[in-house]
C-alpha cells in the first residue's frame, strides 16, 4: 500500500481535482489543499485544520506527504545557522542561513552526497545516495525562511544553490524547485535573487541557456589552469576550462544573466601572482560581472589551508589592479560545522 500512494506534492493539481470529485467533496477543497502544500507549508495532513477529519483521513489513505524535518541546528556567534535536515528515508542533508546587514541568504543542497569528489569539500568524501526531489529542495528554503522570520523578523532575501551536491546533475528537480519558489502560488521570490552554483558541467550550462532561465549562475572555478583544477576537481578532466568558457558565453548569449566566478584561495596552491594573472585572463574571456574570492573554511583532515592575511590581500590587489570586479567572501560559522557537508557527515 505504501508503495502505491503517490506523493501529493509531486502530482498535478488535476489529479487532486479528480480525487476530490471522486469522493464527492466540494471543488473549493482543492484550492485549500494546494494552499496548505505550498503556501502554509503543511508537513502532514493533520496540519490541514480547515479540512474535515474525514477528508484528512482520506488524503492519508490515498497520498503520501514526505517532508523534511529538522534533525539539529547549530548557531554561530556570527549569526550563521547550520541546519541538518532528515529526509523521509532517513538521509541527512544540510542547509545554511547566512545573515548580513543587507541580506539574509539561504544556502541549500541539491543532492544527498555528491559524486564529484572535489578534494577540498566534505561532501566530496560522501557517496551520492540520490538526488533530492524538488519538494525536498523547496522544504529547505521554507524552513530557512522561517528561521529568518523568527530570528531576525525579516524576509529571506536570497537563495544560493551552493550546499551539498552538484545542482546541474539534478537538473529537473532544481529547475522545478526554483519554479515553485518563484511562483505566486509558492514563495513568490524573484529569480534574480537566486544563484545556482556549478562545479562546471558544460553541457548542462548550455541547457540552462536553451531553457532561458532567469536566475544567476556561478562557476566554482578554484583554479585558473587545467593542471591544478584537475588535481582538486576531477570533473575538470571531462569539462575543462576551455569548454566551460565556451558554455558560459553560450549561456550569456541566450539569457543575458549575470555570471559570477567563485575562487577559494588555498595556501601555496592557487594563490600566487601567476595564478592571479591566469584568473584575470579567464575573467576577460567570459561576460562575468564578479569574482568572489573566498576564504577557505579549513577542515582538519583535508590537506588544504588558507593563506595568511597578507597573501590573501595581495592576491585580491592583483585582481583589482587589472580592473577585475572582486568581492571578498569571508568564512562564516568558524565556530560550528559550517563547511559544506561537514555537519551532514558528522555522527550524532
Amino acid at each position: 500500500m505504501e508503495q502505491t500512494r503517490p506523493n501529493i506534492r509531486a502530482v498535478e493539481v488535476a489529479e487532486i481535482e479528480r480525487f476530490i470529485a471522486k469522493i464527492e467533496e466540494k471543488p473549493f477543497r482543492v484550492k485549500q489543499i494546494v494552499e496548505w502544500l505550498w503556501q502554509k507549508h503543511a508537513h502532514s495532513f493533520d496540519e490541514m485544520t480547515n479540512l474535515s477529519l474525514d477528508l484528512r483521513k482520506k488524503l492519508v489513505e490515498h497520498f503520501t506527504l514526505p517532508a523534511l524535518s529538522i534533525d539539529t541546528t547549530q548557531m554561530s556567534s556570527d549569526g550563521t545557522f547550520k541546519t541538518r535536515f532528515r529526509t523521509f528515508d532517513d538521509h541527512m542533508i544540510e542547509g545554511v542561513l547566512i545573515p548580513t546587514t543587507l541580506r539574509k541568504t539561504a544556502c541549500v543542497s541539491s543532492q544527498i552526497g555528491c559524486s564529484l569528489s572535489c578534494k577540498f569539500c566534505a561532501t566530496g568524501y560522501m557517496e551520492r545516495s540520490r538526488n533530492l526531489n524538488f519538494d525536498e529542495i523547496y522544504d529547505q528554503v521554507v524552513m530557512i525562511k522561517q528561521q529568518v522570520e523568527k530570528t531576525y523578523d525579516q524576509n529571506l532575501s536570497n537563495i544560493v544553490f551552493m550546499g551539498m551536491g552538484e545542482p546541474l546533475l539534478n537538473y529537473k528537480n532544481v529547475l522545478k524547485a526554483i519554479e515553485k519558489i518563484t511562483s505566486p502560488e509558492g514563495l513568490g521570490m524573484s529569480p534574480r535573487r537566486i544563484t545556482v552554483s556549478t562545479a562546471g558541467v558544460a553541457k548542462q550550462i548550455k541547457q540552462l541557456g536553451d531553457d532561458q532561465v532567469k536566475f544567476k549562475l556561478a562557476l566554482s572555478l578554484h583554479a585558473a589552469n587545467d593542471k591544478k583544477r584537475n588535481e582538486i576537481m576531477p570533473i575538470n578532466e571531462s569539462n575543462n576550462i576551455e569548454s566551460l568558457i565556451e558554455a558560459l558565453n553560450y549561456f550569456y548569449k541566450k539569457t543575458g544573466n549575470e555570471i559570477t566566478f567563485e575562487y577559494i584561495l588555498f595556501k601555496d596552491f592557487n594563490d600566487s601572482e601567476k595564478d592571479a594573472m591566469e584568473l584575470v585572463k579567464i575573467y576577460r574571456q567570459v561576460p562575468a560581472d564578479l569574482i568572489n574570492v573566498i576564504e577557505y573554511n579549513a577542515i582538519d583532515r583535508f590537506p588544504f589551508d588558507k593563506p595568511d592575511e597578507d597573501g590573501f590581500e595581495r592576491f585580491v590587489e592583483i585582481l583589482q589592479k587589472n580592473r577585475v570586479n572582486v568581492r571578498i567572501r569571508r568564512s562564516r560559522g568558524k565556530d560550528i560545522d559550517a563547511a559544506c557537508g561537514q555537519l551532514a557527515n558528522k555522527d550524532n
